[in-house]
């Protein structure tokens, strides 16, 4: 019996990872359940990026009826924030306590962000609507009380992503980190598209009193969430006592990573290839319904269709940069995938075919997987040793930035083109920016290709 027992475990155990997805990055000291559930805190951001970009712009416009100029303002606040990420991961690889933790303490002050400002959202909204009795509060107040709230979610938002990541390259083993950065925005992607199912259904029958029933659940959720993640994850360590004398400034810091192997014209390409794949976030949806005639349904379709093409993209670096594949290279296949997604975006308009145009979307997801995979790897691969965070943070404020410019960028040209000629050219204008940007990402990578920088492996 007990020999029965043993072969049925070791059969489940052989099975894992050959049929499920990442299976592969759990190691011995960093079993597959402690990491999904160190996992959970790209859940809470993927749930905080679907409601500030996707559930409350379409509520503050449709329904609490807020100009569409002041809800673009609000929702690109965030980015603000995001070129602190880097100061965020150095001052989480040099954080001094009592507990001797360096990530936890700010992964938990993120959290706390995130709930405070999801708490108050819901209510500052409505002040910004002017609903109820609101309508005779100064318009200053729900403003001001609106931007803090999105300001709140976003500083909480970085902060927890940037020190969570870190935290998950301390715990993974070098041999194993391609695969476990790949689980971590698997995941991401997972709650982003969880998230906007459940919320969707939640206010199909919206009202001001399930607004903030919401949003508040979002927050309990969040902090749940992550509190979850945390638990007995980071070792702690006597020489993280207050007292411990940091080896760099954050200047000094800085300076000695800029001067690792090709670090600008890497942080360059991470900030092209993040434009060219994203100018078009904005634009997909209305191109499929105004240019293809595509029903709404048919282009609600297309966000999971995208979805769809980067997991498999992630799937896809994670399996051969675990095997030892260069991570500059992955990028560059990314790079390569992106030129033909977007020319078949273009040609779907003269073809009238809204295959051809699906086929284009789903190759953007999987060209943009492949580019998000090999970049974060290599920075994380090549960072100077203790300085994984800042690392992190340096690529997650770089693509941050990169992504939100190049979406207020697409809106822009569409508009500007589509004025002075037609709808269908203020769309190919964006997609042929695109391919240019494509084309000097290819020119930024160039040098970094060839030159095959072999890993380091660096301990956290």
């Amino acid at each position: 019996m007990n020999k029965t027992n043993t072969s049925w475990t070791q059969s489940l155990a052989n099975l894992g990872p050959r049929f499920l997805p990442f299976a592969d990055a759990a190691s011995e000291d960093l079993p597959l359940s402690r990491l999904l559930r160190l996992s959970l805190f790209q859940i809470s951001v993927g749930m905080a990026m679907v409601m500030l970009v996707g559930t409350l712009n379409r509520v503050m416009i449709v329904e609490l009826k807020v100009s569409a100029t002041l809800v673009s303002f609000m929702v690109a606040l965030p980015l603000l924030i995001a070129p602190l990420r880097a100061l965020i991961g150095f001052r989480s690889d040099n954080h001094r306590s009592q507990l001797g933790w360096r990530r936890v303490p700010y992964i938990w002050m993120g959290s706390l962000l995130q709930f405070g400002g999801f708490s108050i959202m819901p209510f500052a909204l409505l002040v910004l609507a002017g609903a109820g009795q609101s309508s005779q509060a100064p318009a200053w107040v729900g403003q001001v009380g609106a931007a803090g709230a999105f300001l709140l979610v976003g500083l909480g938002m970085h902060t927890v992503q940037t020190a969570g990541l870190a935290l998950a390259t301390d715990l993974a083993p070098p041999e194993r980190q391609p695969q476990v950065v790949g689980l971590m925005y698997v995941m991401q992607l997972i709650g982003m598209i969880g998230s906007a199912l459940m919320l969707g259904y939640l206010l199909h029958d919206y009202s001001p009193g399930q607004l903030i029933r919401v949003v508040q659940a979002v927050a309990v959720t969040t902090l749940v969430l992550n509190v979850i993640a945390l638990w007995k994850q980071e070792p702690r360590s006597r020489l993280r006592k207050p007292g411990t004398p940091i080896e760099h400034s954050f200047a000094q810091a800085w300076q000695l990573f800029c001067q690792g192997p090709n670090t600008v014209r890497r942080l360059l390409a991470v900030g092209l290839g993040t434009m060219a794949f994203t100018m078009e976030d904005v634009l997909l949806e209305p191109y499929g319904g105004e240019i293809l005639h595509m029903s709404v349904s048919s282009t609600t379709l297309l966000s999971a269709t995208l979805a769809l093409g980067g997991l498999l993209g992630f799937a896809w670096a994670s399996r051969v940069l675990g095997r030892g594949g260069d991570a500059y290279r992955m990028s560059g296949w990314g790079t390569w995938i992106g030129l033909p997604a977007f020319a078949a975006v273009m040609a779907s308009a003269p073809l009238a075919s809204p295959a051809v145009f699906v086929l284009g979307i789903f190759l953007i997801g999987l060209g943009g997987g492949l580019f998000a995979h090999g970049t974060l790897t290599a920075s994380m691969q090549l960072a100077p040793p203790g300085q994984i965070g800042l690392a992190m943070g340096a690529w997650g404020a770089v693509q941050a930035t990169a992504a939100g410019v190049g979406m207020a960028l697409g809106g822009i040209v569409r508009d500007t083109v589509a004025m002075v000629s037609s709808p269908v050219m203020g769309y190919s204008a964006v997609y042929l920016i695109e391919i240019l940007l494509l084309a000097l990402t290819l020119w930024a990578m160039g040098p970094l290709m060839r030159s095959a920088v072999r890993p380091q492996n660096n301990s956290a």
